[in-house]
């Protein structure tokens, strides 16, 4: 089984190339951000709050999350793998992943990064916002404290999955099929 986790801040690109690597490859996309949106559009109690947190630019609690995607490992038992995308963003998180693969018979395959500047994700970041009409994608204020809070708390993780020697980064800066061939030499060495 393939299990990717595909990394960087937000505006990385990571939506993008998730597509592009579940076509080829088959694989399942597991977005916390998509399954949190879809709580808030539901209008459910979790969604409600995640909404009050994201809109602030904060993390919605860990075991609320590991809890989502647990479910949706469960409802896709025969899948070929996952791409998880947003997911794990701290190390608490990415150790809670481990040991849920681990209960599951499975693991993570790899993490690859995608290298983005910071003057560089605000200015997709507002372009998304037009676009989306994201309320979290519209402020520059939240945008900047998002990739703060992404520096300061996700960033570490990458060290994680370096001592597993499971971390790849890759330049998030260049057309979507430079990143997306680069991505994908990264994975064959992990089907190696």
């Amino acid at each position: 089984m393939l299990n990717l986790v595909l990394f960087g801040p937000p505006g990385a690109g990571k939506g993008t190339q998730s597509k592009k690597l579940i076509e080829k490859y088959d694989l399942i996309h597991l977005s916390t951000g998509d399954l949190l949106r879809g709580e808030i559009t539901q209008g459910t109690a979790l969604g409600l709050e995640a909404k009050k947190l994201m809109d602030e630019g904060k993390l919605v609690p860990d075991a609320v999350v590991i809890g989502m995607i647990s479910n949706k490992l469960d409802a896709n038992k025969d899948a070929k793998g996952f791409i998880f995308d947003g997911f794990p963003r701290t190390v608490a998180q990415a150790e809670a992943l481990d040991q849920l693969l681990e209960s599951k018979q499975s693991a993570i395959s790899g993490m690859i990064a995608l290298e983005v500047g910071d003057d560089e994700l605000e200015r997709r970041l507002l372009e998304r916002g037009k676009e989306s009409g994201r309320p979290d994608d519209a402020n520059p204020e939240v945008i900047r404290k998002r990739i703060k809070e992404y520096n300061d708390k996700t960033a570490p993780v990458a060290g994680f999955y370096q001592n597993q020697n499971k971390f790849k980064s890759i330049n998030g800066v260049g057309s979507v099929d430079e990143i997306f061939d680069a991505i994908v030499n990264v994975i064959e060495e992990y089907k190696k």
